[in-house]
């Protein structure tokens, strides 16, 4: 993992904050913040090895806007259990102005409507800024997906609500269903037969849907390969990150937010990035016993997650 070198003025070196994964055309990577340094990638390739003990406590990571960055004024602290790595101050900043919570609709780019397959019954309609050519379905997990269409945001919009509305198609599921749906997904044929009968049912509402939204071909993308899935074992064992624990092993695949690794003693564990995001951590053997607590995975409902 990165390593830098403190503030002049603090006689604590300053440490390298995890700010969770990113996806990216290379592939998923780490996300690494530091007050000096500015920002850094590590990549997350299968068979790598992954170890590190986390710090004394979780900090607030603050709001990223595009390529700018502006840490929590306050230091924060964020509860370890917490999916979120924002504090509730950052957390509202961050929504004032964001699209997700439709608190931005002057955003000029062109938007793409997308129709992501999870699971049997696990298909939801979303979008997501044409600019990022498919990157958030990679960040959402979804193992398959075609776009409906494209046009100006607020097209996108309504032509997602009349979706949900004409159609019952959700834009959001717990993510706990999308982990179980994983494991044991139908070949990508089935996957591509579903999406293309609700892509045909989408397109069938004619004048329901925006006139400037342009409806693009049905033309499925899968991601068994970005997602290593074929190197995934069901992995009964969720690790919680907690003050000064460590973590070893190797990485086996990586889908969404998910790592999957085999840790020294040969057990099959599940690292949530959205929990290590605002941890600092420091390098550990990769032989180290992990230590951190390892909980049975809920398949229950969670809370579900954000729309983009």
């Amino acid at each position: 993992m990165p390593q830098g070198r403190g503030q002049s003025q603090d006689p604590r070196p300053a440490r390298w904050q995890c700010a969770g994964a990113r996806w990216g055309r290379g592939g998923p990577s780490l996300v690494w913040r530091h007050p000096a340094q500015g920002e850094r990638l590590s990549p997350l390739t299968p068979d790598r090895p992954l170890s590190f003990t986390t710090g004394p406590r979780r900090a607030c990571v603050g709001v990223r806007r595009g390529a700018r960055h502006t840490p929590c004024p306050a230091g924060a602290e964020v509860p370890a259990s917490a999916v979120s790595a924002q504090c509730p101050d950052c957390a509202r900043l961050d929504r004032s102005y964001s699209v997700a919570a439709d608190t931005r609709t002057d955003d000029p780019r062109p938007y793409d409507v997308y129709l992501a397959w999870f699971g049997p019954e696990l298909i939801k309609v979303g979008i997501t800024a044409a600019e990022r050519e498919g990157a958030r379905l990679l960040e959402q997990a979804a193992l398959s997906y075609c776009l409906l269409g494209r046009g100006p945001l607020m097209a996108a919009r309504r032509a997602e609500a009349v979706l949900g509305a004409a159609l019952g198609v959700p834009d959001r599921f717990p993510y706990a269903a999308k982990r179980t749906a994983r494991e044991a997904p139908p070949p990508p044929e089935r996957r591509a037969a579903d999406l293309a009968a609700l892509h045909q049912r989408a397109r069938g509402l004619g004048g329901g849907l925006p006139e400037s939204l342009t409806l693009a071909p049905f033309e499925p993308v899968h991601h068994d390969v970005a997602f290593q899935l074929d190197r995934v074992r069901p992995a009964p064992g969720l690790i919680r990150l907690v003050p000064e624990a460590t973590v070893a092993g190797r990485i086996d695949a990586v889908a969404g937010p998910d790592i999957h690794l085999t840790s020294a003693d040969g057990r099959a564990l599940l690292l949530d990035t959205r929990q290590l995001a605002g941890w600092p951590l420091a390098a550990a053997a990769v032989d180290a016993p992990t230590t951190a607590p390892v909980a049975r995975r809920e398949r229950e409902a969670e809370a579900p997650e954000g729309l983009f």
